[in-house]
């Protein structure tokens, strides 16, 4: 079960290309009353990134990413966001069952990793995890 602390403002970048998983991270997440914005891409996600570091009006508090996406994968994120310098917490979902993903993505600072089919409460104890853990390392 997960915690009772209220998702109040948190806002979620969700990236995947499989359009039933994105829209059901997205429900799952919305109907717990966070705000999401959605990509379909690690691309995409990237651009909207970019677009929203600087406003906190749009940026982010979690980025909830598949691994395995065209173009830029979940792992690739989170390089790229490595990269920037970036502290949001992302956490990773995944199809494959293949231990090296957890340690590559703790490596590159993912927060969390799901496999598919995760259960509802397991993705909100994630997301919220991931808010608490950026509330830890910001300045």
């Amino acid at each position: 079960m997960y915690s009772s602390m209220p998702p109040a403002s948190l806002r979620v970048l969700v990236a995947d290309d499989d359009d039933e998983m994105l829209a059901y991270v997205t429900a799952t997440l919305q109907a717990d009353g966070c705000s999401t914005v959605q990509a379909h891409d690690g691309d995409q996600l990237l651009g909207m990134l970019r677009n929203a570091l600087d406003d906190p009006h749009l940026r982010p508090d979690v980025i909830v990413a598949d691994v395995k996406m065209p173009g830029l994968s979940g792992l690739g994120v989170l390089a790229a966001l490595q990269r920037m310098t970036s502290t949001l917490p992302v956490v990773l979902i995944t199809a494959a069952d293949d231990a090296s993903i957890h340690t590559v993505a703790k490596r590159l600072g993912a927060v969390g990793v799901l496999h598919k089919p995760f259960d509802p409460d397991d993705l909100l104890t994630a997301v919220r995890n991931a808010k608490s853990v950026r509330a830890l390392h910001s300045p």
